[in-house]
């Protein structure tokens, strides 16, 4: 969670100097933790403020004091700011990737060594090689050294980018303020300096005139520069257009001082008028000396591009227990048809809003090559959001088989939904009262809006309308549902909950006892709430808890917490504090005694280290392991007309439970239509063939589902983008249509020479060179 409270964090501990990796870890843990201010007092640590980045909407600035060591702001991230309140040492912003830095006094030697991006800020003089090394990315702002003073020896020793301005105000040096062999092997930026110096090395750069553009530019960022440093009542003094100077690179051939000559004239004036006609072999040979190619075409070729579109799994797709096609959803809003995109995820979950959209921890993205390649994910919630308007699916007409699901959860009406639109008819049991599971009972509504949730629930019943509810399962009625039915799904999930054989266990609330309650608003917690157990669920409860007025919450686990995503956010959002590891001794009328002798003091204590299935309704011929159902790879049980899925197998997600009854529907569709399963066998694409140089790495949100859609690599699936065709230096590529508005990719090999631009040139890794295998 973000605050703007600042926190402090001091560089001496007991009288004695932390040690810089140390204090350097405290500072990254304390902005991961969610600090945004902060206040570091120096003696003399290296680092300090170097490699922080969250996001783009959460800058952090870092204040020091005391005399901080060298290297500060190394590393330097965008959205740093780092600010100094005296003197810096040597090498403040090397290879600063970002950040903006504030030096109010002067700096030592080596600043800036090779930046790459940020500003730096010297409210002084610079000591010497400064602004060395720098360089620029085209694709970014080019770095910046802003200096008040003067600067030392070797400045700009092989700058290669960025802009630096020594101003020459109340310098060290006034009668050098650029010091001692400026400039030397400078080969790209440039310099604006103010004040006397003893010239520059005039094979590597040259001055140049101040045109209007760029002294708008200058004068703009020196009032900005000047506010940053406290010194903005001498901005009229040093806005003389006239006591400015530029300096800029040379280029390679001004170095030169020559003319790059054609290949043509090279041939002429160089080679033949040293070797004669024909060269090294002229008194050889009379051939024709006309220009013969060196890579030649169809058998010859060493490599040939072969066109793989669809041939791997997209990693969005892989990583999805539903196996949804998201790459595919993406294309179709490409292709304006976003209904169909919306809808197409109905023939994977019959949640597609209130998972996709809400609840799920969105395993898509955490698989999306962008977030490989240090990019922001295409963000799926903004379709699955739109799953909420989506009709009936059409329905096939009924086979005849009839398959019974115990459990109306996720994974029971998972496998309903599944078995229903394969065209055979599912009849749903469940003691609750309501379909939906723990969704509908027992998750908060801070997480799922009541309005989306109850729209999918009724376009579930129009689907399934055969539905049992108060129905809590005994053996014999389990025994008469196996000689009804075809099949059983067994999807009951976890409703037991787990209870530590400790004193005072009956003090302990279940957590899915308190959400249940809590979601009816029948629930005192009083003001300290401790919950033992600080996974994601015990982070529901924190935050129920928070809103039925604790103030106080606790969560604590014997190990490091294994929530994550946006529960975890919400549980700090409203104040909740994590402790490990805790060993709890005993559960008193006044709270939690660890092992430790401590007493940590609660109204009431809730308990959230898990549920377990209630299987008491199974006949013995059902194998059971640890509590669980014992399964095969199909979802079969030791009883062939029985399946199990969801959390009576094992732990699992939302969409793992999904994903089980979407699996177990195709095995049971397919037995009874006799047929042999069709698995999808194909790996994973790898992400290093995908181009992702068409894409902004800046890009941190999505404003719509076009952008999501345009951004998406489309890994392994061609986006039609002619992108292979337009570059290919040969014509050797063309777009062949194929019926029902499908397409491929052709290269003709008498005129493709294998040179891989295709391949190279891919956003989508459809293309892959392989080395030529002639037959003969």
């Amino acid at each position: 969670m973000a605050t703007n409270t600042t926190v402090f964090l001091s560089g001496q501990e007991d009288g004695r100097r932390v040690e810089s990796r140390i204090l350097e870890e405290r500072i990254q843990r304390a902005v991961l933790e969610g600090a945004r201010q902060l206040e570091v007092e120096a003696y003399g640590q290296h680092g300090i403020g170097g490699r922080l980045w969250i996001s783009k909407d959460e800058p952090i600035h870092v204040k020091v004091t005391g005399s901080p060591g060298q290297r500060l702001g190394s590393k330097g991230a965008f959205g740093t700011t780092i600010e100094i309140m005296g003197p810096v040492s040597d090498d403040v912003g090397w290879l600063n990737a970002g950040a903006n830095i504030i030096v109010h006094g002067n700096a030592s030697n080596g600043a800036c060594n090779a930046m790459a991006q940020g500003k730096v800020f010297v409210g002084g003089n610079l000591g010497a090689r400064g602004m060395t090394m720098t360089k620029t990315n085209p694709r970014f702002d080019p770095p910046e050294l802003w200096v008040l003073g003067s600067v030392g020896d070797y400045f700009a020793e092989f700058m290669a980018g960025g802009t630096a301005v020594v101003c020459g105000y109340e310098s060290q040096n006034a009668a050098n303020v650029l010091g001692y062999r400026p400039c030397v092997g400078m080969v790209g930026g440039r310099i604006f300096v103010r004040g006397k110096h003893m010239g520059f090395s005039q094979v590597d750069a040259k001055s140049e005139a101040i045109d209007d553009e760029t002294w708008n530019w200058f004068t703009d960022n020196l009032a900005t520069y000047l506010s940053a440093i406290g010194k903005s009542d001498i901005l009229d003094s040093l806005t003389v257009r006239d006591e400015w100077q530029l300096i800029v690179a040379r280029s390679p051939f001004e170095k030169l001082g020559k003319k790059r000559k054609s290949m043509s004239d090279f041939r002429a004036e160089v080679w033949d008028k040293e070797l004669g006609q024909g060269g090294l072999i002229g008194d050889l040979t009379d051939i024709d000396r006309a220009p013969i190619p060196l890579v030649v075409n169809g058998e010859m070729r060493r490599y040939v591009p072969v066109w793989e579109n669809r041939k791997y799994m997209p990693p969005c797709q892989m990583s999805c227990p539903t196996g949804m096609p998201v790459q595919e959803r993406w294309r179709l809003v490409r292709a304006g048809l976003v209904d169909e995109a919306v809808d197409l995820a109905l023939a994977y979950t019959p949640f597609p809003a209130t998972v996709c959209g809400y609840l799920c921890p969105n395993l898509c993205m955490q698989g999306c090559t962008r977030g490989k390649g240090n990019m922001q994910p295409i963000d799926i919630t903004q379709i699955g959001r739109q799953g909420v308007h989506s009709r009936v699916p059409d329905l096939p007409e009924l086979s005849g088989k009839r398959v019974a699901v115990i459990g109306g959860g996720a994974s029971g009406l998972s496998v309903a939904w599944q078995i229903r639109l394969k065209g055979h008819e599912a009849v749903v049991f469940d003691m609750a009262e309501t379909l939906g599971g723990k969704i509908a009972s027992a998750i908060p509504d801070s997480r799922i809006p009541k309005e989306v949730l109850s729209a999918e629930l009724e376009r579930v019943k129009k689907v399934l309308p055969h539905v049992k509810l108060n129905n809590k399962m005994t053996k014999d009625e389990f025994q008469a549902l196996r000689e009804d039915y075809d099949f059983i799904v067994l999807a009951v999930g976890t409703q037991k909950p787990r209870i530590v054989p400790i004193e005072g266990k009956e003090l302990l609330v279940p957590a899915l006892t308190f959400l249940k309650d809590a979601k009816r608003g029948d629930v005192k917690v009083g003001k300290k709430v401790v919950i033992i157990g600080a996974g994601n669920v015990g982070c529901d409860v924190a935050t129920e808890a928070a809103r039925f007025g604790a103030e106080e919450i606790t969560l604590i686990d014997i190990q490091k917490p294994a929530a994550f995503g946006k529960e975890k956010h919400d549980a700090e959002a409203v104040g909740a504090t994590f402790r490990w590891p805790c060993y709890t001794d005993k559960v008193t009328k006044d709270g939690v005694l660890l092992k430790t002798g401590e007493l940590l003091a609660a109204d009431t204590v809730i308990i959230s280290i898990g549920d377990q299935p209630d299987l008491d309704f199974l006949p013995e011929n059902i194998a059971t392991e640890r509590g669980h159902v014992v399964v095969n790879d199909n979802f079969m049980t030791t009883d062939n007309k029985v399946f199990a899925i969801g959390d009576i197998v094992r732990p699992g997600l939302l969409t793992h439970a999904i994903g089980h009854g979407r699996q177990a529907a195709q095995v049971i569709d397919d037995i009874l239509r006799e047929k042999r399963p069709q698995p999808d066998t194909r790996c994973m694409i790898d992400v290093s063939r995908m181009t992702l140089e068409y894409f902004d790495p800046r890009l941190t949100e999505f404003n719509d589902l076009n952008q999501c859609a345009s951004e998406c690599s489309s890994c392994g699936a061609c986006r039609d983008c002619g992108l292979c065709e337009n570059i290919c230096p040969q014509s050797a590529i063309s777009r062949k249509a194929l019926a029902n508005k499908e397409f491929e990719m052709v290269s003709d090999p008498d005129k493709c020479i294998g040179c891989g631009f295709c391949a190279n040139a891919c956003p989508c890794g459809v293309w892959s060179m392989q080395e030529n295998t002639p037959i003969g």
